[in-house]
């Protein structure tokens, strides 16, 4: 990472700084050098990479869910689990390859229902990460299912979309975790969340991350990265093609695919923003800013994953 000033950080996202006023906080912005990922051994095997489970989707909202798992399965998780309502099982089965799709019992809106949680837990026993959340929607099977995991989980946790509006309503859970929560809320979630960008995304992250254990990457223009109110890592990569439905399922199935390999939270956060949004830039050079869609940012993983371990 390279430290920047208040000024070379106004060149990235003026709307960062808010009023101007800033409390002591060191900023960075992440290099493509940052993103350093291991060398896979030649004779490893899917087990060697990590175990990935994704709770994700209901009817209407079957994309969340694909879109995620295969973002997992292509940032190099060794097996990537998907579990879906069974409303959505045929849908998502299709759109994934490697990826284990398994159904569980849905509720009357297509949803999960509260007989998900027993079979979610025991996969959840052997998993190297969690991501909850993408489709899920907001009804009491959703509402079980996320606070269930939150109580049993002793692995790292990934709240994206209806996840994070589910504990919106139940915010003490963030502080009792085995592991700091790792949140990926746009602005909007962010406030459902007690956050505020009133005075600025900075001032923002560092008032909520003072009162709350968690690991926050704050999505938009120019992500921003943090865990405490110390530190936090601006993102320079990606840009309005982006501003689509589903390209934060994909960033969310990134950041599920790299912790499932081990890398440090830090590490895997900064990669998979960077990641994502070299995506968005090389899809854009191609496509146009008006014509990308999230699986084309599936689509052009491999060559931004090619440039930066080649660097």
């Amino acid at each position: 990472m390279r430290k920047i000033s208040l000024d070379e950080l106004s060149l990235f996202d003026p709307r960062a700084l808010g009023d101007g006023s800033l409390p002591t906080v060191s900023l960075y912005v992440t290099e493509p050098g940052d993103c350093r990922l291991p060398r896979r051994k030649e004779d490893g095997h899917k087990y060697e990479f990590g175990r990935a489970l994704i709770l994700a989707g209901k009817r209407g909202y079957s994309g969340a869910a694909w879109l995620a798992a295969n973002a997992c399965e292509k940032s190099g998780a060794g097996l990537t689990t998907l579990m879906v309502p069974e409303s959505i099982y045929e849908i998502a089965a299709l759109r994934c390859c490697g990826t284990v799709v398994q159904p569980l019992p849905a509720d009357a809106e297509g949803g999960f229902s509260e007989d998900a949680v027993r079979a979610a837990l025991d996969s959840l026993q052997s998993a190297g990460v969690c991501l909850i959340g993408p489709g899920l929607g907001r009804g009491r099977g959703a509402e079980a299912l996320v606070m269930a995991v939150l109580k049993a989980a002793t692995c790292p946790v990934i709240l994206d979309a209806d996840g994070i509006n589910i504990l919106s309503g139940h915010i003490d859970e963030m502080d009792s975790t085995a592991y700091p929560l790792l949140l990926t809320p746009h602005e909007g979630e962010f406030r459902r969340l007690g956050g505020s960008t009133a005075s600025g995304r900075i001032n923002g992250l560092v008032d909520f991350l003072q009162n709350h254990r968690a690991r926050i990457i704050l999505k938009g223009h120019r992500s921003l990265i943090a865990e405490n109110g110390s530190s936090i890592t601006v993102n320079p990569t990606g840009g309005p093609a982006m501003a689509k439905g589903g390209s934060g399922d994909v960033l969310a199935g990134m950041l599920a695919g790299l912790l499932a390999q081990g890398l440090p939270w830090d590490l895997a956060a900064r990669a998979a923003v960077y990641l994502h949004g070299l995506c968005g830039d090389l899809a854009a050079a191609e496509l146009g800013e008006y014509s990308v869609t999230p699986d084309d940012l599936l689509r052009y993983l491999p060559a931004a994953f090619k440039s930066v371990l080649s660097e």
